[in-house]
């Protein structure tokens, strides 16, 4: 396994390539070619220090996913296998390989597919100012980390900054239309409620995680990646107490470290050490061992 880390991509004659926060993205006209990177944010930075592997546990988890979840709904995944991919890219293999994929281009939907089936994050924080979560209300009494009976369909949007805003389910139907909105939930619901039952199984709670949908000549697709420790919240069985934050198999170390600097969060992040890079690696490594049953190859 390497730790060779990759930052960011470099292809010849590929000018065109857009750069997010982790993916590096190569626009084919009808199909893209999608590169996870070592790149890791916090607070809505990317810190100039990247997490080996981190990549390769995206990408791979989310196959992985893909696969388990392609009779609910259809996904963008062309193919993983480096020798697919056009010619110029073949000869860049030891960027690509094991964190890349060939995928259809989608017309995106400008809606995340949240689904909580705890009480975590904003959806806490709301909750303790106002009784709700995305303007759904709950009921009163409950403590953070709580286990909701039904789970929780709490869209959100990007702003222009890149924060996640929460919207209602009012609004997201008024952004995409009802009956599209209808569809893209009944399978963000089933997949939440699959992988939960798959990963309770495996001694790891499924707490929320968000879903990014599009529509191929009509048919709803999913697409980016899925149950991932950077788009969801798990948590070890084990550790799990409602009115608690459990830990979570995430970027926390960098979080907690970034934090622990005095860094004010308006400019750009300060390094990481060693000893955080290794630990935010192996909490990566073992989520992915734990939900696969194996290690990454």
């Amino acid at each position: 396994m390497t730790q060779t880390a990759l930052y960011e991509t470099s292809i010849p004659g590929q000018p065109g390539v857009i750069r997010g926060k982790v993916r590096d993205i190569f626009d084919l006209d009808d199909r893209l070619i999608i590169v996870t990177t070592d790149r890791i944010s916090a607070y809505d930075w990317v810190n100039p220090t990247p997490i080996p592997d981190k990549g390769r546990v995206l990408t791979q988890l989310s196959l992985f996913w893909f696969d388990m979840m392609k009779d609910i709904v259809e996904n963008h995944v062309i193919s993983a296998d480096v020798n697919d991919f056009p010619e110029e890219f073949r000869a860049h293999r030891d960027q690509l390989e094991g964190r890349s994929m060939l995928v259809r281009k989608c017309q995106m939907y400008p809606v995340e597919f949240v689904v909580r089936g705890y009480l975590a994050g904003s959806g806490w924080k709301e909750y303790q100012e106002r009784g709700t979560v995305c303007g759904i209300p709950l009921p009163e009494g409950l403590r953070e980390s709580e286990h909701l009976e039904t789970p929780l369909f709490t869209p959100a949007t990007k702003a222009t900054d890149g924060h996640d805003i929460n919207i209602s389910p009012e609004e997201a139907a008024g952004i995409i239309g009802r009956e599209a909105m209808d569809k893209a939930v009944d399978a963000a619901m089933r997949i939440y409620k699959r992988g939960r039952d798959y990963a309770g199984q495996r001694g790891i709670i499924l707490c929320d995680t968000k879903f990014e949908f599009g529509t191929i000549d009509g048919q709803l697709v999913l697409a980016d990646e899925i149950l991932t420790p950077d788009s969801s919240r798990f948590w070890p069985a084990e550790a799990y107490e409602p009115g608690s934050a459990p830990p979570s198999f995430d970027k926390q170390y960098v979080r907690d470290w970034l934090s622990a600097t005095g860094w004010d969060k308006n400019s750009p992040p300060p390094p990481l050490p060693e000893d955080v890079v290794a630990q935010t690696r192996a909490k990566y490594l073992e989520a992915y061992q734990y939900l696969t049953g194996r290690p990454l190859d």
